[in-house]
C-alpha cells in the first residue's frame, strides 16, 4: 500500500517501527481518548497482528513534524455483495481540533471507496457510529458528509457500561460528501 498525502497529513499503514510514537501519542492523549474509546497505549503490536481482510488500520501523519496526528480502523470489513466497513478513529493532542483528522479521515475515505485495481478497498458503504454526547467527532463526520441514519441503544460496551450511538453512513455515490 502506498502513502497517500493531503495538505497536512499523510495516511499510511502502520508498522512495528511506530510502537514507540504511537504509545507516546496515547499516552499523552489518554484523557481526551478515555472519554470514548478504550486506552490501549501498549496495542500496537496486537493491532498490527491483527490487520487482514477484515481489518485495515490507518495512521494519520502530520507532514511537517511526523507526529502521529491519529489513528483510523477500517474494521468489519465485508466484500462481496455488502462491500461494507465501519471507521473508528481516536484523534491524539496536540493535533486535537486543528481540522488535520478531518483531512486524514477524508484521506482514508477515498481509499475506502478507491477500487482495489487502483490500491484502494473497493467498498461500497462506511458506517461511523459515534457517542451522542462526543460533538466533536459528530461535528467531524458530518464535515465529511456521512448521513444520520439512527440511534443504537446500549451498542458497544465501553468504559464499564453499554454505550448508546448514532449511526451515520456513507455509500461512494455520495462521496465525496458536502464540504468535501
Amino acid at each position: 500500500m502506498s502513502d497517500d498525502g493531503g495538505v497536512r497529513v499523510t495516511i499510511r499503514a502502520p508498522r512495528a517501527g511506530d510502537e514507540a510514537a504511537y504509545s507516546e501519542a496515547v499516552r499523552r492523549s489518554a484523557e481526551h481518548i478515555g472519554q470514548w474509546n478504550p486506552v490501549e497505549p501498549d496495542g500496537l503490536p496486537d493491532l498490527l497482528e491483527r490487520q487482514g481482510a477484515g481489518l485495515r488500520t490507518f495512521l494519520i501523519i502530520d507532514q511537517e513534524t511526523g507526529g502521529i496526528v491519529g489513528k483510523v480502523n477500517v474494521a468489519n470489513i465485508v466484500m462481496g455483495r455488502f462491500c461494507n466497513a465501519s471507521l473508528g478513529y481516536d484523534s491524539y493532542l496536540p493535533f486535537a481540533g486543528t481540522g488535520r483528522m478531518t483531512e486524514g479521515v477524508r484521506l482514508v475515505v477515498d481509499r475506502c471507496f478507491a477500487p482495489q485495481t487502483a490500491g484502494g478497498l473497493g467498498l461500497h458503504r462506511l458506517e461511523i457510529n459515534v457517542q451522542p454526547e462526543n460533538q466533536r467527532s459528530i461535528g467531524l463526520v458530518k464535515r465529511l458528509g456521512f448521513r444520520h441514519e439512527g440511534f443504537t441503544p446500549r451498542m458497544l460496551f465501553l468504559g464499564g457500561a453499554w454505550r448508546d450511538h448514532e449511526r451515520f453512513a456513507l455509500t461512494a455515490e455520495e462521496w465525496p460528501g458536502a464540504g468535501a
